[in-house]
């Protein structure tokens, strides 16, 4: 029996997209069938569809070379994935709606007869974009620059450093240098450890003097603290040290702007508006609601079109790995019309491991081995750490996942995710099924169910029949064809499973 949910998934696609609401699905009858059985099906509430579909390498070339890569964007973007994915920026595409007529009243309630108010608080709000950036460059500045001065402080340097209320003088007894950053000890005049990082200057820190501090001063030792508390007491009142002057770190560029633009600001007709502030509210609403709709824009723009970025960047790989020709927008090479005969998981892996002769000279037990790294899947734990069956199947296989980083680095570069490495968990059964073994050993050595073998084997076959065809006349297509020859034999070729 299948499930309300399975019913739906079987019946869910009646009607056109985007066009019916309603579709109608006709079940036929057959001995043993309950009607009432499929009509409590139908009446128990629906599950909502979700396609699992992406564009695939091979389905890449297939539609280029059918149809053209301009055409085979726009049918991409017409599918049911795609449609799904744009009916789930529906609410940012309201939120974005509203906003942009809640500014457009915004900026009508900001009018001034004296001028064109929208530009004018453009202006003031460039202005204040012109300052934060040159306040946030200022703090980055001042910030390396007190790090560097900390880098530089020694034993025995006096510095200044800021407190609550006021700033007082303290004597450095460890530079802290040993961190990722430096993190000075100092000893105030009343006995006080502190250690200090760049967070407590806001501006660079200077030396003011320098005083022997005791070879071996033990910050733990009280006595050691009031001895050495009590000199720096005498030094600074024996030679009190200067404070330096804070400098202004302004870029003089930034600042000649920010003067630039408040004189175009004040000659702005709309600047002497003595209703100047109460057009500024709904100006500075206006401007808030646009960066804020902004935001909201990039989310909706990172969710559409899914399905045809995708496209786009399986194309740049392809291309930079020679399926595609730029030609002419993009033709099929020959090594992609040997990739479109290809349709698996790990197409492109499989159709890389064919041109760098990876398949060659194998015999077809070994050849199965391979192959089945590219289709199998593992379940569950194995009973036996997966292995190949011998020395020339494991070179092969060495070969075929250095292939896969390849391609995932490739992958990676174009912000593509990656397939899983091809799994070796059936290799060993999979050779010895096709050398002849019986099904109970396979089956003792694979771990797996009789019809999970079967299952796996089909794949296989599979596999081999596309590379059979896919690399054309030669050893290759000889041994592939040798290969499903002798796997298909008992279970492997008896009726179709019953799931």
């Amino acid at each position: 029996d299948i499930t309300a949910g399975e019913y739906t998934q079987l019946t869910g696609r009646a009607g056109r997209r985007g066009i019916d609401v309603e579709g109608h699905a006709v079940v036929c009858w057959q001995a043993g069938l309950e009607p009432r059985a499929v009509a409590g099906l139908a009446s128990r509430r629906t599950y909502p569809l979700r396609s699992s579909f992406q564009p695939t390498y091979n389905m890449a070339v297939n539609l280029i070379a059918t149809v053209g890569r301009e055409r085979a964007r726009g049918l991409l973007e017409q599918s049911f994935a795609q449609y799904q994915s744009d009916r789930s920026v529906v609410g940012l595409a309201h939120s974005i709606a509203a906003n942009r007529a809640r500014i457009a009243d915004e900026w009508a309630g900001a009018a001034c007869d004296r001028g064109d108010a929208e530009e004018y608080f453009r202006l003031r709000g460039r202005i204040s974009a012109v300052e934060a950036q040159a306040a946030r460059e200022r703090r980055s500045d001042r910030r390396a620059e007190t790090i560097e001065a900390m880098q530089a402080f020694r034993v025995g340097d006096i510095i200044d450093v800021p407190g609550k209320r006021h700033r007082h003088w303290a004597v450095v007894v460890d530079a802290g240098l040993g961190g990722a950053g430096p993190t000075p000890t100092v000893l105030t005049v009343d006995r006080q450890l502190k250690r200090l990082s760049s967070a407590d200057f806001p501006e660079p820190p200077s030396v003011g003097a320098h005083m022997k501090v005791p070879k071996h001063f033990d910050s733990r030792s009280a006595s050691f603290r009031r001895n050495l508390a009590a000199a720096l007491e005498a030094k600074l009142r024996r030679e009190p040290p200067t404070r330096s002057a804070s400098a202004d770190a302004a870029d003089p560029d930034a600042v000649a702007r920010i003067a630039e633009l408040r004189m175009e600001l004040r000659a702005h007709p709309v600047h002497d508006c003595p209703d100047r502030e109460v057009h500024a509210r709904h100006a500075e609403s206006a401007l808030r609601l646009e960066r804020d709709t902004e935001t909201v824009q990039r989310q909706a723009d990172r969710r559409t079109n899914t399905i045809a970025v995708r496209f786009d960047r399986i194309c740049s790989v392809l291309e930079s790995l020679g399926y595609l020709s730029p030609a002419g927008g993009l033709q099929v090479t020959e090594s992609g019309r040997m990739l479109a005969r290809i349709y698996s998981e790990l197409d492109l892996v499989t159709a890389e491991a064919v041109r760098d002769g990876v398949f060659d000279g194998l015999s077809a037990p070994q050849l199965a081995a391979v192959v089945s790294s590219l289709v199998y899947e593992a379940r569950g734990d194995r009973r036996n750490p997966a292995r190949m069956p011998d020395r020339r199947s494991e070179d092969a296989q060495i070969r075929l996942r250095n292939i896969w980083r390849q391609v995932s680095l490739s992958e990676r570069d174009h912000r593509l995710p990656s397939h899983d490495e091809p799994d070796i968990g059936f290799a060993e059964a999979i050779h010895a099924w096709t050398a002849g073994a019986e099904l109970a050993d396979v089956l003792y050595l694979s771990g797996l169910t009789a019809g999970d073998f079967v299952r796996w084997a089909r794949q296989v076959v599979d596999a081999a029949g596309q590379l059979a065809d896919a690399v054309g006349a030669g050893p290759l297509r000889d041994t592939c064809r040798e290969l499903v020859f002798r796997v298909r034999r008992g279970v492997v070729d008896a009726a179709p499973l019953e799931d």
